[in-house]
């Protein structure tokens, strides 16, 4: 089949595409960044465009079978251009998508439309309450979605969790950094908290399973997650013993730390923002029992397989990203007066 990659220059674009690869589908990526990857380059047709810009949309729907829609603005980016990107450019591709009778329209979203829910597991049909910009538009990207499932198309709306894997940096590239180092590493409050994460090879995965199992199963909203997570503490653990040096994950009070990081933020000294340390110290995981009955979804890996498995690529390519700057999940986000604390553990 014939698919388009949307954000295809992106960290779930790239993993998403070299699983296609592998399965001789024939691939158009869409993406308004350079599509620097030599090994795949000459096995791809790619486009540099804009999502938002429709004449651009318009000109990459020749004979398209499905579209994955991965692209987005993150939480670091502008409230304009994460509601222009989000909301306007799904609307642009899910009408260009059912004006050129794709098959199928796979749109991924995020557990972010969930807010901060007062119970846990999550489940699909729980209620939608997106905190700050990101998830308000998220959930407006799904509305969009849901009108154009009404009229007829097949939708399937994946909810994945903070996924890592080769090529994901942003914000795991500092406790990779610390885990280097030779550092501790501190985390807001005791770190007893279930955070589920997922592996991305995982969510290519559930991915591919919304492409080949029957429409009337995959036209649905489906939570992805790890199937095997246990604390904060002990996942990040992992890293550190991985790493060799003997380091632990060291405890930090939550009510300063998360003062003080409000403060940092104000004063663009940290890359942390709002929904990374207000929920840190959180639980935080969802249900993913619809997947694995419906879509016979079985995670790889654990927590803690994807960690060290992102953190071993971390390493084994250090020298080709540690000049990078940026705010997406594909480079190391500058750690700001951060970097200065990790001289304390």
């Amino acid at each position: 089949m014939k698919f388009l990659i949307t954000g295809g220059s992106g960290f779930l674009g790239i993993n998403l595409i070299r699983y296609l690869i592998e399965r001789n589908h024939e691939i158009v990526s869409l993406d308004f960044a350079e599509f620097d990857y030599p090994d795949i380059k000459d096995k791809i047709e790619i486009i540099k465009g804009d999502i938002r810009d429709q004449t651009d949309v318009e000109k990459v729907f020749n004979d398209i079978d499905i579209v994955v829609h991965t692209a987005a603005a993150l939480p670091l980016y502008t409230p304009e251009e994460i509601f222009s990107t989000d909301v306007d450019g799904t609307r642009i591709l899910v009408e260009a998508a059912e004006k050129n009778n794709v098959k199928r329209f796979i749109h991924i979203s995020s557990t972010a439309v969930y807010g901060i829910p007062d119970h846990h597991p999550i489940y699909e049909d729980d209620e939608l309450i997106g905190v700050g910009p990101y998830g308000e538009a998220k959930i407006k990207a799904e509305e969009e979605c849901l009108k154009a499932k009404e009229r007829g198309m097949c939708i399937p709306i994946i909810r994945p969790k903070s996924f890592i894997g080769p090529e994901r940096l942003g914000v795991f590239a500092m406790l990779y950094d610390w885990a280097k180092d030779k550092k501790n590493f501190p985390v807001i409050g005791k770190g007893n908290n279930r955070y589920q994460l997922l592996d991305v090879e995982d969510l290519c995965d559930a991915i591919y399973r919304c492409v080949e199992f029957d429409e009337k199963v995959v036209n649905d909203t489906f939570n992805i997650g790890a199937k095997e997570f246990t604390t904060i503490k002990e996942d990040y653990q992992a890293v550190l013993d991985y790493a060799g040096y003997g380091k632990r994950i060291i405890s930090l009070p939550e009510k300063p730390i998360i003062i003080s990081l409000k403060i940092l933020e104000k004063l663009k000294l940290s890359p942390l923002y709002k929904w990374i340390y207000e929920t840190a110290s959180k639980d935080s995981f969802v249900s993913i029992e619809k997947a694995e009955k419906i879509l016979n979804f079985t995670p790889k890996y654990s927590n803690k397989d994807a960690l060290i498995r992102n953190y071993q690529w971390y390493l084994d390519n250090l020298d080709s990203f540690k000049k990078q700057k940026g705010i997406s999940h594909r480079v190391p986000w500058s750690q700001g007066i951060l970097k200065f604390a990790k001289l304390f553990f």
